[in-house]
């Protein structure tokens, strides 16, 4: 007997996340059967790991960056809800995906966007000083899939964003106590984190002008 398509799917990218991606995917799975992770050209266990929790992984052979992965993963799932998280988190829990998923799935909000609350320093300021850059969101797969250049863009919570106030979506913050994501200084080091931190924050700066050459 063929098994019902789950009407949630959590999408989860990761690139070189083999310390914190098995919990992730493990209270995903709490939530859903259906947990997709793109592995973007890891050189660690990501992909393995990811399995060995009960994940479907996408596997690309070259790092290509966080929007592309996240389609791959969309592309993999039938669902026609989507909760999409980051691989990095610590402290996830069954509670904070029904908070993302409720204003959704009732017709609230087209968009949830989650907001880290009391799970550290850092992650809490990061967090709320650049809130639309979040990458904890729960929406319609369709919708999602629909943003421009989602597989175009290395970081998609721009687009993601620009799409809401385009199309005036209903979208809202959620806050989700006692979560919060590892920093690149402390995975990478702190002058390789520092470095990968800055070449993010350029490549955001010059969405607007890639967007503007696009439609030229």
């Amino acid at each position: 007997m063929q098994q019902a398509q789950a009407r949630v799917a959590v999408v989860i990218p990761a690139f070189n996340e083999e310390e914190t991606v098995g919990d992730v995917v493990r209270v995903a799975r709490g939530v859903t059967p259906d947990v997709v992770v793109t592995s973007d050209g890891s050189q660690d266990r990501t992909a393995e790991v990811a399995r060995e929790a009960g994940a479907r992984v996408v596997e690309l052979r070259e790092n290509v960056g966080k929007g592309p992965a996240l389609k791959a993963a969309l592309e993999a799932t039938a669902a026609e809800f989507v909760v999409m998280l980051d691989a990095d988190l610590v402290g996830l829990t069954h509670e904070h995906l029904e908070r993302l998923l409720r204003p959704v799935l009732t017709g609230e909000l087209d968009m949830a966007i989650g907001v880290f609350e009391g799970g550290g320093f850092a992650s809490d300021w990061g967090n709320k000083l650049t809130p639309h850059l979040s990458g904890q969101r729960a929406c319609r797969r369709d919708w999602l899939l629909s943003v421009p250049r989602l597989d175009r863009e290395r970081w998609p919570e721009l687009p993601i964003t620009d799409h809401l106030r385009e199309t005036g979506a209903r979208w809202g913050y959620v806050e989700l106590g006692q979560l919060r994501q590892v920093l690149k200084e402390t995975k990478r080091g702190f002058w390789k984190g520092a470095r990968a931190r800055t070449r993010m924050y350029a490549d955001l700066l010059t969405y607007w002008r890639r967007k503007r050459r696009g439609k030229e």
